[in-house]
């Protein structure tokens, strides 16, 4: 097959990507092909400088990102949230898991939001966020800003406050029911964060969008 041929029939598969990506997303076309434009941009420039040569976003350009547009440096969530954008567990963000992934990191209804959040901290994904996995999560963003003698005694205690908020069926672990139905109880006071960040900050997000989901024509180079 040759060169053009090739080049014209992931032309007309990345087409109907986007056209499918419109109905199950929450961005427009324009949108959707800046998106693409800066996953590409993302790539091409990593593969100069490390042995990813599959054309895919793996972890560590992810990582990246999240560092670079968010100011996101927890290491469990920044991997937590690699997880949450790849679906299919291989390792690599695609092009179609990149859009459906920032779909719900950027605009995602509360509901998106809820679920997005659960699967992070639900760190060895089966179906429930335990009080071992809560004070995993707690240890390591807090622990650095620790200055107590012991401070496995007070990230206990906000495990003890976790667990009171979010554990509606007192089985001392947290359901994705459990966790859904706290977020219900009061629209202003969402506790989906409460084991810690792992969506943007309004500031950021907001500046993140008006660079790289604007029309291709709008974006800057770098």
């Amino acid at each position: 097959m040759s060169d053009f041929t090739q080049n014209m029939r992931n032309a007309s598969q990345e087409k109907d990507l986007i056209e499918s990506l419109v109905s199950r997303t929450h961005f427009k076309k324009p949108e959707i092909e800046a998106l693409i434009k800066h996953y590409k941009r993302l790539v091409t420039c990593a593969s100069y400088t490390s042995t990813n040569r599959r054309g895919l976003m793996d972890r560590t350009i992810f990582r990246d990102f999240l560092l670079q547009q968010f100011q996101m440096t927890d290491d469990i969530f920044m991997d937590r949230v690699f997880r949450a954008f790849d679906t299919d567990n291989n390792s690599y963000v695609s092009e179609e898991e990149w859009v459906t992934g920032m779909s719900v990191f950027l605009r995602g209804t509360v509901q998106e939001r809820v679920k997005f959040c659960f699967t992070v901290y639900d760190l060895n994904q089966d179906g429930y966020i335990s009080r071992e996995e809560m004070f995993h999560v707690l240890k390591n963003s807090l622990l650095k800003q620790a200055s107590d003698e012991d401070p496995d005694e007070g990230i206990k205690e906000l495990v003890d406050i976790a667990l009171k908020a979010l554990d509606q069926d007192h089985d001392n672990r947290i359901s994705f029911l459990d966790f859904e139905n706290s977020n219900k109880k009061d629209k202003y006071t969402l506790v989906m964060e409460l084991l810690g960040p792992c969506l943007p900050q309004d500031c950021l997000r907001d500046a993140y969008e008006a660079t790289y989901c604007a029309p291709a024509n709008k974006q800057p180079f770098a």
